[in-house]
């Protein structure tokens, strides 16, 4: 071979190639010297320190409980929580960690991971006495999310629908007694958002689409505080547009079912500054609608 192709050969290889090359050359020959007194340290290279030591899992559960209760670190509590699942997956301390678990992301405000961890736990353990308490961390966790009237209350019926799964499913347990009252506050909000629609069709005259939202809070939420406005703006929707039955029959339900409200005194006013009393028509949907709760 001539010198020329030669040269020519050796510059295809780049300074970092060979550089790997000799790298590997040198490893090639040290090899002979892993008996020569050289084998703890071959060893240790070999090894490096990814030996797993598995720990007692009551020690890491309480070291979890500890990071949580008195260092207020969730995270890493959790860490300590996923690891009793890992290394003891089949031992009842794996069971507690993973309810834990879903306590440890709902206060610290990781509702989708509580949902996950909860979730999981009654799907593993569907006949466990705290499987109801797993069922409320995921109703909790969806009711905490609920947004403002002013945004889509997507989220609200959603959590409705997981506390009502709690009533539905541990209707004796102390958690059913709270999610209760937690449905109450979640129809409010539904009941506060169909009110802020109403009003803002009212602004625009726009009557028949106010009295529909006004309708949708006294046939669905009548048990809320936003059903005496309701029944206020009803009255003032029918005057508006001339049905005048119907502005009295609001205005006479609002006054026998909440005769102390301001909104009656509104309503009051309002009918008799057109002439008129506040009548009920027994046949009207408005005193159809209170006859039905019994108010």
């Amino acid at each position: 071979m001539s010198a020329q192709r030669m040269t020519r050969g050796f510059l295809l290889v780049s300074p970092r190639a060979r550089g790997l090359l000799q790298a590997a050359t040198l490893f090639l020959l040290a090899l002979p010297l892993a008996g020569c007194g050289t084998g703890a340290l071959w060893d240790k290279f070999l090894n490096k320190d990814d030996t797993f030591v598995e720990e007692p899992a009551d020690k890491i559960y309480n070291e979890g409980l500890y990071l949580m209760n008195e260092k207020k670190d969730m995270k890493a509590a959790n860490k300590k929580f996923e690891e009793v699942d890992r290394q003891h997956p089949y031992s009842d301390w794996a069971r507690k960690s993973l309810l834990m678990s879903a306590y440890a992301s709902y206060q610290g405000g990781d509702y989708d991971s509580c949902i996950g961890a909860a979730t999981r736990y009654i799907t593993l353990h569907p006949g466990s006495p705290d499987a109801a308490y797993a069922q409320y961390l995921i109703a909790a966790s969806h009711y905490d999310q609920i947004p403002d009237i002013n945004r889509d209350q997507g989220r609200t019926e959603k959590a409705i629908a997981s506390l009502e799964e709690v009533v539905r499913k541990y209707p004796n347990s102390e958690y059913a007694t709270s999610a209760k009252a937690k449905i109450e506050g979640a129809r409010d909000q539904l009941a506060g958002k169909e009110m802020a629609v109403g009003r803002y069709y009212m602004q625009k005259r726009d009557y028949t689409a106010a009295i529909n939202r006004y309708k949708a809070v006294v046939t669905q939420y009548q048990t809320t505080r936003h059903v005496e406005e309701a029944l206020y703006r009803l009255t003032e929707a029918y005057m508006s547009i001339g049905i005048v039955g119907e502005a009295q029959t609001a205005a006479a339900v609002l006054g026998h079912n909440f005769p102390d409200s301001r909104w009656y005194k509104d309503a009051y006013n309002l009918v008799k500054s057109g002439g008129l009393e506040p009548s009920e028509n027994q046949g009207s949907w408005i005193s159809q609608t209170f006859k039905k709760i019994g108010l």
